[in-house]
């Protein structure tokens, strides 16, 4: 039941070539940026990203986009004034590019966790994201059916957690953080502080530590209140 390892590199041991990963984090709020480096430090090659942007400037997922690790991206905002790295790569040829509204992003993750096999929403419908994809008429309103998004890794930040895996977060940066842990084979958790059992009120946890493998402590110069 001790989920805790000693460091970002432990935490990514194993990690094999061609893993789908969640990557945690809305632009730099939430971005386990300790667990990305980790990652290219540790050497899987071919990766799909699923992340809510494609990186910011030239750390985190952006970084890991540098060093030639990822083969295709799945996410709602590829561009944005500081994706230089995503967008040299994407116009090189270099990176496969899949973009998902938001919404259906975050429920495509969920699903994923809740056992659920497709579902139908209007997000799309009538678009160029809806080509290629079954559409169903409901309620007087075209509907597009999505699958879920499985994935074999899944790197999160939390505020604190546990050694049973139990974690909470601070504010907004819980964003993609909850459903992630639950889509993935194996959910790796950087937290600011790890806490005694019993610590966290259990009516505060936010991700319950059966969906959590490994948690890691990452100091911060100012650690977030909660």
């Amino acid at each position: 039941m001790d989920k805790i390892v000693p460091d970002p590199a432990a935490a990514l041991a194993g990690v094999p070539d061609g893993a789908t990963v969640l990557i945690g984090g809305f632009g730099t709020a939430g971005m386990p940026f300790a667990l990305i480096d980790a990652l290219i430090a540790q050497g899987a090659r071919d990766l799909t990203v699923v992340s809510n942007n494609a990186g910011n400037a030239d750390t985190g997922l952006a970084a890991l986009l540098a060093a030639g690790r990822v083969r295709k991206v799945i996410c709602s905002f590829p561009r944005q004034h500081d994706s230089w790295v995503f967008e040299r790569l994407y116009r090189a040829g270099e990176l496969e590019l899949e973009v998902v509204p938001q919404g259906n992003l975050a429920e495509r993750i969920r699903a994923a966790g809740a056992g659920i096999g497709a579902f139908y929403t209007p997000t799309g419908a009538g678009t160029l994201l809806a080509d290629g994809k079954e559409t169903r008429m409901i309620g007087g309103r075209e509907h597009v059916l999505e699958y879920p998004i499985h994935a074999d890794l899944a790197l999160i930040k939390a505020r604190a957690g546990d050694r049973h895996g139990n974690l909470v977060y601070n504010k907004t940066a819980r964003n993609f953080g909850p459903i992630m842990a639950t889509a993935a084979k194996l959910t790796v958790a950087q937290v600011s502080e790890i806490v005694e059992l019993g610590a966290i009120d259990p009516e505060h946890v936010v991700t319950p530590g059966i969906f959590v493998s490994r948690v890691v402590a990452v100091a911060e110069a100012t650690p977030p209140s909660w």
